[in-house]
């Protein structure tokens, strides 16, 4: 393993998304898993990353061994997490001590007691012992030649019970020779005001050079850990997308954004922060979990504008409504085009799309009003770009876009006595001068349509075969009398390569399905350059 850190060790960007992070209810990672975050990681540019607590379990001590034999860090170094030595034995014998070593990893965090209560209910030992076993395990950990960081558990609870003994655990673990002592607010009930008062005491009482640990539990965590750097701390610990036990950990995303964009302070390798969307979202998929749509910075909602307000303001200059550009985070301005949506917010998106509307007053009003009847009616185009873009095309133009015509169609469903079910759907269209009827069985009865529009059409246009429903919603809007009511669907298709969102709205689930179908496959043929065979 070799590292090559750009950015001074002044300040540390800690990362814990293997550890804490990894503590999140419906996060479960393999060794394959944490090897690939850690390498997004290490792209990044964080400074450590904290991999687990080898000894254990099998799983984390495979992760070390691994990680030193596979990854070529560039930026970060490898961390492995533990406690101080047992009560009443010494660190070189204590085998859990062992394993911190036997890991391999080059800096050690190492997680000690603050609160009086939790040492003595807790480690059901004394006041004096915990701080020997602070200084003994400190001691010995940085005489084997490791870099020794000490996470104080329930810091601030322990401070404001009984604030002289949580700073002699500080001071025990700087004066046994660890280069960081962490404060954490375990139990994440802290606030930022609080947070920056117990900071900047303790390092003016104590010497250490402290860090800060924040939990999510009041929606604080990354404004404590801001508030902590305020105080003096210079080491931030924090996991992507604020992964983590509860309700998570200060989510290191905006953390490093603020301290980059904000504090003018550089905490990353030049050119970084560029990628911090890209990484959030591949270490969501690598723990198969939906990014976050509205997390700052890196959320697809980050800089997405609604209100036709803000749209005619960004239209003079995008930061009359935006606090940053969003190129600097890797992430894009979006328009929402909605019941809202002004003649601005048009323009924009239709420059977003590469439609150049060419100031035609009339043109975008026509489209603003019929944008605003059809949402009315229950459709919506804030998910549906691909929609509202042959909308916009067919305005423009002054035809549909076409590359089939619908005669007909139709989806039976049967139910029979046995319990089996069968979906069968039969489709007649007109495409190339040339009237096609297909039938299909399905999955259910759109999946049955999707397969007969398919089989109807790839012989005309061979591309289709790439195409692949991704994803399906289906939303029952207000209903009018008893069980009559309107279906919304969104479709997302996909080519292998990108992927699409298509509406459609019906007086049923079918109906609607078969709308948002033929705006996919529509939508799929023009942006794969057929031209199409009718308008």
């Amino acid at each position: 393993m070799t590292t090559d850190q750009p950015v001074d060790d002044g300040f540390h960007v800690f990362d814990t998304t293997l550890r804490d992070g990894a503590q999140r209810e419906g996060i479960n990672l393999t060794v394959a898993d944490k090897l690939t975050i850690a390498r997004h990681l290490d792209d990044f540019g964080v400074g450590f990353i904290e991999g687990g607590w080898p000894g254990a379990n099998p799983r984390d001590t495979e992760f070390f061994a691994r990680a030193l034999a596979e990854i070529d860090f560039r930026h970060a170094q490898l961390v492995a997490f533990g406690a101080t030595r047992r009560p009443g034995i010494s660190a070189a014998d204590d085998p859990q001590v062992k394993a911190l070593l036997d890991s391999g990893a080059p800096v050690i965090t190492l997680v000690a007691k603050s609160h009086d209560r939790h040492v003595e209910l807790a480690l059901r030992t004394t006041l004096d012992e915990n701080l020997a076993m602070v200084r003994d395990t400190v001691r010995y950990l940085c005489g084997q030649g490791r870099r020794v960081f000490v996470d104080c558990e329930h810091f601030f609870d322990g401070h404001r019970a009984n604030p002289e003994y949580a700073k002699a655990v500080v001071r025990a673990a700087h004066e046994a020779g660890a280069d960081v002592v962490v404060l954490c607010d375990t139990n994440g009930g802290m606030l930022p005001a609080q947070v920056q008062a117990v900071v900047s005491t303790v390092a003016a009482d104590t010497g250490a050079r402290l860090g800060i640990h924040a939990q999510d539990d009041t929606g604080c965590a990354v404004a404590n850990t801001l508030a902590a750097v305020d105080g003096g701390a210079t080491h931030v610990q924090c996991t992507a997308n604020g992964y983590g036990e509860r309700v998570g950990n200060a989510n290191l995303f905006p953390v490093v954004a603020a301290l980059e964009l904000k504090y003018g302070r550089r905490v990353l390798p030049e050119g970084s922060l560029a990628e911090m969307t890209r990484i959030s979202h591949a270490i969501a998929e690598v723990v198969n979990l939906t990014p976050s749509t509205h997390q700052p910075y890196v959320g697809v909602s980050a800089f997405a504008h609604k209100a036709g307000l803000h749209a005619s303001a960004i239209k003079v200059d995008p930061d009359l409504y935006q606090h940053i550009d969003p190129e600097l985070v890797g992430n894009t301005m979006r328009m929402l085009v909605s019941d809202m949506a002004g003649r601005a917010s048009v323009e924009l998106k239709g420059k977003e799309l590469g439609i150049d509307l060419g100031g035609d007053r009339e043109l975008v009003g026509r489209v603003v009003d019929r944008v605003k009847d059809r949402e009315l009616r229950g459709y919506t185009y804030e998910a549906a770009d691909a929609s509202f873009e042959l909308l916009l095309r067919e305005e423009v133009e002054g035809r549909p876009l076409r590359y089939f015509r619908t005669e007909s169609w139709r989806a039976i469903s049967e139910n029979r006595p046995d319990g089996s079910h069968a979906n069968e759907a039969t489709v007649k269209v007109w495409a190339d001068g040339e009237r096609i009827v297909a039938t299909a069985e399905g999955n259910g009865p759109v999946n049955a349509l999707d397969r007969a529009l398919l089989a109807a059409l790839e012989r005309i246009h061979p591309q289709l075969a790439k195409f692949e429903l991704v994803d399906y919603k289906v939303r029952i809007l207000e209903g009018r009398h008893g069980t009559e009511s309107t279906t919304r669907v969104l479709i997302t298709t996909g080519d292998g390569d990108t992927e699409w969102s298509t509406v459609g709205v019906g007086e049923n689930v079918i109906d609607a399905s078969w709308q948002a179908l033929v705006d996919a496959y529509t939508y799929g043929l023009l942006k794969a350059g057929v031209r199409p065979a009718e308008r």
